[in-house]
């Protein structure tokens, strides 16, 4: 999603995790947002207003009466807003923002917003499982606010449980999804991506050129607009996106099978994926070894199944099947005979 030109406010509170929310500004600004920071002042102990002024190329707004001209700024920003994140979130605001308390310019500004707002609790572990921060972060999200669960790990403290602020480029992705609409929620959406690969024996292969990009993106959109996405990916080298069932496999047979198995629950299908049409009739169970004198290597080839055609003859009128081709020439001409012969 392109956040250009749309107006975030980015909350930090007095955590040690407030470094992290340096990295999520920048993530932020670089896909084109106009970001407002908002400290309060513990979190001016763990990072400086300048550093947030630099990156946002906006005042920070720290104080409600002597950092602005206008003693009404906190309105004008909450007006503007098109999402509102507060990372780290510390239990101290957490309570605040939960009982409706207006006692500094984040917690103020908050009253005013309209927008989605996420809250990204960061915190000692036997903090954030304490029954009156989880019950003061269940008013929030029975309020319709998003709340990000921590990671676990180690933390500050020394501390090794739940409590750890995720990672920028993940709350990034999250308040992506917060603000794309959910228009196909409710949908099971069935995506292949990447090549498969055919072994001649333990150490190689027949493969398609495939990064597994095209076929990654279109899950992670999809999974952002609210649909419960299952990925069956062939191997490559990109994490499984957020929020997304991901089955890994090698071959086109084991492809086809997980693919099969959930087609009709499927009410969208996606085939990205390059599958080798060919694999090796008789793969050898050990290294073929290169002979010196014969400078020629026969590899008797068979037919692989046709996933997209197992699924063209099985789809109902109440799904969507979507496929694709590659070709080297006369792309439209041989991308409708490809169709055409799918659904035969």
């Amino acid at each position: 999603m392109n956040l250009q030109n749309k107006h975030i406010l980015l909350g930090v509170t007095g955590g040690i995790a407030a470094y992290k929310a340096v990295e999520l500004l920048r993530l932020l600004k670089k896909a084109g947002a106009n970001v407002t920071v908002i400290m309060t002042a513990s979190a001016q102990k763990f990072v400086g207003k300048t550093t947030f002024e630099v990156l946002s190329e906006n005042r920070v707004l720290s104080d409600l009466y002597f950092d602005t001209e206008s003693s009404v700024k906190h309105i004008e920003l909450a007006t503007k807003a098109n999402a509102a994140i507060i990372a780290p979130a510390t239990a101290n605001t957490i309570a605040k923002l939960a009982l409706g308390i207006a006692d500094d310019a984040l917690s103020t500004t908050m009253l005013a917003v309209t927008c989605p707002v996420m809250v990204c609790p960061s915190m000692n572990t036997d903090m954030y499982q304490n029954i009156r921060v989880q019950r003061n972060l269940d008013i929030l999200e029975t309020d319709g606010w998003v709340i990000l669960d921590p990671d676990s790990g180690v933390l500050a403290c020394k501390t090794v449980g739940t409590g750890r602020l995720p990672d920028p480029w993940f709350i990034f992705d999250r308040i992506e999804a917060m603000l794309v609409k959910k228009d196909l929620k409710g949908k099971n959406i069935l995506v292949s991506a990447g090549p498969t690969v055919e072994p001649l024996d333990p150490v190689r292969f027949i493969s398609n050129h495939s990064s597994g990009k095209m076929g990654y993106a279109i899950a992670r959109a999809a999974e952002k607009r609210g649909g419960q996405v299952t990925l069956v990916s062939g191997p490559v080298s990109l994490d499984a996106p957020v929020g997304v069932e991901c089955i890994c496999v090698q071959t086109c047979e084991q492809m086809a099978f997980q693919m099969l198995a959930r087609f009709d629950q499927a009410d969208i299908i996606i085939k990205v994926a390059a599958v080798a049409d060919y694999k090796p009739l008789d793969p050898k169970p050990g290294k073929i070894k290169k002979n010196e004198n014969d400078t020629e290597l026969s590899i008797r080839m068979t037919q692989n199944p046709d996933i997209l055609r197992l699924l063209g003859k099985k789809k109902t009128k109440a799904q969507f099947l979507v496929g694709f081709a590659a070709e080297t020439d006369d792309l439209e001409k041989n991308a409708v005979l490809k169709m055409k012969k799918k659904e035969s």
